[in-house]
């Protein structure tokens, strides 16, 4: 059966400007870095972003490493963006990323000019798109001048294989350099992708959302929900089939005793609001206008029906930040803070 999108989906979403950028983004965005691999039914994955579409979320997240294997993820969504959404590419925001391990040898990973340009051109095979939207450095590179990275981000954009240009899980002093060499060069730096939610807030710690926010950048916040943390999946302890015992992101002793309590309370008070507990949690990163986007990534479209109804209550008053703080918990989840030092 041929897809035809909800009529009245950009009813369903708010969508808000990208920083100082004329780019609107949907509040809720949505991510392929896990369940969009090989080992995912291509019909779950099918259905998932027509969802998502159908929801108003017009922004797909993407990165070369994505999948598993990498590259499977863009490889799917391109024979998606041929199938499903024939058609509507100018109604859609693709992103994609390179930094990170994708290929062996010394041109494979972080952040040269060889590898950045080389993974840019694979992922646009990969999908079979001319451009995408944004393309990120997906990682710092502290051994390769912030100048030759940012150097490629601009060539990309020069070349006509991407609009507009974004860096992930830089700490808020790489960000205000690379901003810098970025608008020097003429191709502004328009988005910034870091790790936030309840449980993980150092970018409250290390001045990044007052950065991003001092310089007109906008934000995707990736894993708002701390990689399913903060759902309703853990409130009775780490069920079979979790991401946290299927060995890829989330390591079981993550779920700690002192995390179940915090989530335990957080249901309440997101009950409370009527909200879902993901639901919440998304509206806390979306708090007051400081981040642009949140980033989810979903395993069925059940889950991105409850994300996106986020939207219906995005306000808290004062008592009710005050209670997440009260009974939340910080806890060690961010896997990528050796990135963001530099390390």
């Amino acid at each position: 059966m041929t897809y035809r999108p909800d009529p009245d989906r950009y009813d369903r979403m708010t969508y808000r400007r990208c920083g100082v950028s004329g780019l609107k983004l949907p509040a809720v965005s949505l991510g392929l870095w896990h369940n969009f691999g090989e080992d995912t039914p291509h019909e779950t994955k099918r259905a998932i972003c027509q969802t998502a579409f159908d929801h108003g979320i017009t922004h797909f997240d993407l990165a070369n490493n994505y999948g598993p294997p990498p590259g499977s993820a863009e490889t799917a969504f391109g024979e998606i963006l041929r199938t499903d959404f024939a058609g509507y590419r100018d109604e859609l925001v693709i992103s994609s990323k390179a930094g990170y391990h994708m290929w062996s040898g010394p041109y494979g990973e972080w952040g040269s000019r060889k590898n950045l340009i080389a993974s840019c051109d694979q992922s646009l095979r990969r999908m079979g798109l001319d451009y995408v939207d944004i393309f990120y450095s997906h990682r710092f590179d502290p051994d390769t001048p912030l100048e030759e990275t940012m150097g490629a981000l601009d060539s990309i954009v020069r070349s006509g294989k991407a609009l507009y240009v974004g860096i992930s899980s830089y700490n808020s002093e790489s960000t205000r350099k690379a901003a810098a060499i970025l608008k020097e060069l003429g191709t502004p730096c328009v988005i910034h992708q870091p790790s936030y939610n309840i449980l993980n807030r150092w970018v409250e710690h290390d001045g990044l959302k007052d950065t991003l926010q001092d310089l007109g950048i906008g934000s995707i916040a990736f894993t708002p929900l701390a990689q399913g943390m903060l759902t309703k999946k853990y409130l009775g302890g780490i069920p079979e089939g979790s991401r946290a015992t299927q060995g890829k992101s989330l390591a079981r002793e993550k779920i700690t005793d002192s995390a179940i309590k915090s989530i335990r309370k957080l249901n309440d008070i997101a009950e409370a609001r009527g909200q879902t507990l993901a639901q919440m949690a998304i509206a806390w990163v979306l708090r007051g206008g400081g981040i642009t986007t949140a980033l989810i990534g979903a395993s069925k479209p059940s889950q991105v029906v409850d994300c996106a109804g986020a939207v219906g209550n995005l306000e808290f008053s004062a008592e009710e930040l005050a209670q997440i703080d009260a009974v939340s918990q910080e806890e060690d989840i961010n896997l990528w803070a050796r990135s963001s030092n530099g390390e």
